[in-house]
């Protein structure tokens, strides 16, 4: 198993949310985060100079089986792009196990 960890624009969340349901992925969860990006430079938006340093995210958290994650990453990939820095970022880690407290079931079935 492998849990995906995707940051995201805000603005792209719902395209991101439509495209795991679209391959059938309905169950993550996600956080309003804030994050520090590469751009130093602000940005003037009708005479007011504001600042990008602090920018407002949605933190993906999904756990999938081996063979779901290339169709999973490549969905949040083509939903969260805008070709803009600060697109976000995803990483991808192991999952040794996983439960479902409710019926106690492990493994795959723990999270399908």
């Amino acid at each position: 198993m492998k849990k995906i960890e995707a940051i995201i624009r805000k603005s792209k969340f719902d395209d991101v949310k439509e495209a795991l349901h679209s391959i059938e992925v309905n169950f993550f969860s996600y956080w309003d985060v804030t994050g520090v990006g590469n751009e130093k430079e602000g940005h003037v938006y009708r005479g007011i100079s504001y600042s990008t340093t602090d920018i407002q995210r949605r933190y993906l958290t999904i756990v999938v089986s081996d063979d779901f994650l290339e169709k999973t990453v490549n969905n949040i990939l083509e939903a969260a792009y805008s070709g803009n820095v600060g697109d976000g970022k995803i990483f991808v880690s192991e999952v040794l196990q996983a439960y479902r407290i409710r019926t106690k079931e492990d493994g795959l079935a723990g999270i399908n």
